[in-house]
């Protein structure tokens, strides 16, 4: 069962949950607690956006998910346009993300 690791910008943690493979990593922020903002939760108004610590097991953001993350001012003209990413720690939106069987480490903006 994977564990997610929240954590603030400096490291430190901010909740844990245990995860099912396919949950959403919105809906897992919510349940432990952790503060992060989120309106919509259904990835248009791009407030719940977080940077993966650790490799999110190959899930390429959408179309969507990259014109919300460039409007929001998270992401480049350049990153909106190309399908894969190589940035080590991308900017996500937790709507979007579904968890695969490996723990993950998400950090969450400060407010």
């Amino acid at each position: 069962m994977p564990v997610v690791r929240f954590v603030d910008e400096n490291g430190a943690l901010l909740g844990e949950q245990q995860a099912m493979p396919g949950d959403n990593l919105l809906d897992l922020a919510r349940l432990a607690d952790v503060p992060l903002h989120w309106r919509c939760g259904q990835g248009t108004c791009g407030t719940c956006k977080v940077r993966l610590a650790t490799p999110e097991a190959e899930q390429r953001p959408s179309r969507k998910e990259r014109n919300v993350l460039l409007r929001a001012g998270a992401i480049d003209a350049a990153q909106a346009a190309s399908e894969c990413w190589t940035e080590a720690r991308p900017w996500r939106l937790a709507c979007h993300l579904h968890l695969s069987e490996d723990d993950w480490e998400v950090e969450c903006p400060a407010f």
